[in-house]
C-alpha cells in the first residue's frame, strides 16, 4: 500500500475564507483567498451500493449566461464526465480504447491535513510522468479572468480554463511548471524542500494566495496516486477524446471522460460530446467525483487514521 509522507510542520494561521479575488504575482503583496464552489463529491469507494444516476438536466440561462462570459476571457474550455464504477469497464469498450496504449503516471498532492489549501480554493501538485519527466501546477479557483493582472495574464505558463460537467462548471486560473521525476521523488521522500519543485513565479502565485501563515514547506504530501492516462481520436467524433482512469490503495477507482475546445466552440462542442457520448451508450448524469477532491480527501482520511 502506498505511504503517505508528511513535510515538516509549522504552526499556520487561521485562514480568512473571503470571494474570489484578483491574482497578484507578488510575495509581498496581500495575502487573498477564495472559497472553492465545487460540488460536494461523494467518497471514492468499492463498496457504495449503485443508485440510479439523476439524468443531467440543461443549463439554466443564467449559467449560460455565465458560461459565455467566462469563455471570452479563456484560454481553453475541457468538458468532464466521471463514470460510475459500475459503468466502467463497459465504457472503456464503447470508447474502443486501447488499454495498453494508457501512459502511466503519479499525481502527488500538497495541502495541510485538515486541507486548508483546497478550502481556500487553491490546488499544488506534482505529477511524474513516463520516461524521467515530471510537471507542477499551483491552481486558483474559482476566479475571474477579467481580474487577472495582465502581466500574469501574458505569461506562457499561466492558462485560464472553464471546466464543464454535468451540473456545473468552474474557471480556474492555473500557473505551471516543469521538472523531473527524480526531483518529485526527493522533494516527497524529504531528500529536498518541497518549494524547491516549483518556479519563482509560482511560489509568488501561491504566497498571493494561500491561507495567512501557510508555506509551501509547511504542507504534507497526499499520495502518490497511480493513474492511467489515454488519448483517443475516435473516427466519428470531431475532437479528441482524453481518459484518465486513477487508481486508489484501497482499490477504489475514478474513470474520467473529457475532451477541450476552443472558447468560440464552447456550446457546439458540448452538443457533439454529449451526442457522442450518448451514441457509445455512456449515460450523462449529474451524479459526479472530481479526482481532486475525492483524491485530497481520501489522503486527508488516511492521515487521520494514521
Amino acid at each position: 500500500m502506498t505511504t503517505t509522507k508528511k513535510a515538516p510542520a509549522s504552526t499556520t494561521a487561521k485562514p480568512a475564507v473571503k470571494p474570489a479575488v484578483k491574482p497578484v504575482t507578488s510575495p509581498a503583496a496581500t495575502k487573498k483567498t477564495t472559497v472553492a464552489r465545487s460540488a460536494r463529491t461523494p467518497t471514492a469507494t468499492t463498496s457504495r451500493p449503485a443508485k440510479a444516476a439523476a439524468v443531467s438536466q440543461p443549463l439554466s440561462p443564467d449559467a449560460v449566461m455565465k458560461i459565455m462570459a467566462l469563455s471570452k476571457s479563456s484560454d481553453s474550455i475541457e468538458l468532464k464526465l466521471t463514470v460510475p464504477l459500475a459503468e466502467q469497464q463497459a465504457t472503456v469498450k464503447r470508447l474502443k480504447l486501447d488499454p495498453v496504449e494508457a501512459q502511466p503516471r503519479q499525481a502527488f498532492f500538497f495541502d495541510t491535513p485538515d486541507l486548508k489549501l483546497f478550502k481556500a480554493g487553491l490546488v499544488v501538485r506534482a505529477r511524474r510522468i513516463q520516461g524521467g519527466r515530471a510537471d507542477t501546477v499551483i491552481k486558483l479557483r474559482p476566479i475571474n479572468p477579467d481580474d487577472l493582472q495582465q502581466d500574469l495574464r501574458r505569461s506562457a505558463s499561466f492558462k485560464v480554463e472553464v471546466d464543464l460537467m454535468p451540473g456545473g462548471f468552474v474557471c480556474s486560473g492555473s500557473f505551471k511548471g516543469a521538472c523531473t521525476g527524480r526531483d518529485v521523488l526527493d522533494a516527497t521522500e524529504g531528500k529536498t524542500s518541497l518549494s524547491s519543485l516549483f518556479s519563482k513565479g509560482q511560489r509568488a502565485f501561491f504566497e498571493a494566495h494561500a491561507p495567512a501563515g501557510i508555506k509551501l514547506d509547511d504542507l504534507v504530501v497526499l499520495g502518490p496516486t497511480f493513474l492511467l492516462k489515454a488519448k483517443h481520436q475516435p473516427k466519428d467524433f470531431p475532437r479528441a477524446i482524453t481518459v484518465e482512469m486513477w487508481l486508489y490503495p484501497d482499490g477504489a477507482r475514478i474513470l474520467e471522460v473529457s475532451t477541450k475546445c476552443l472558447p468560440a466552440e464552447t456550446f457546439q462542442a458540448v452538443a457533439e460530446f454529449k451526442a457522442y457520448l450518448l451514441q457509445c451508450g455512456i449515460a450523462v448524469s449529474e451524479s459526479q467525483e472530481t479526482k481532486t477532491k475525492t483524491t485530497l480527501e481520501y489522503y486527508s482520511r488516511q492521515l487521520k487514521k494514521a
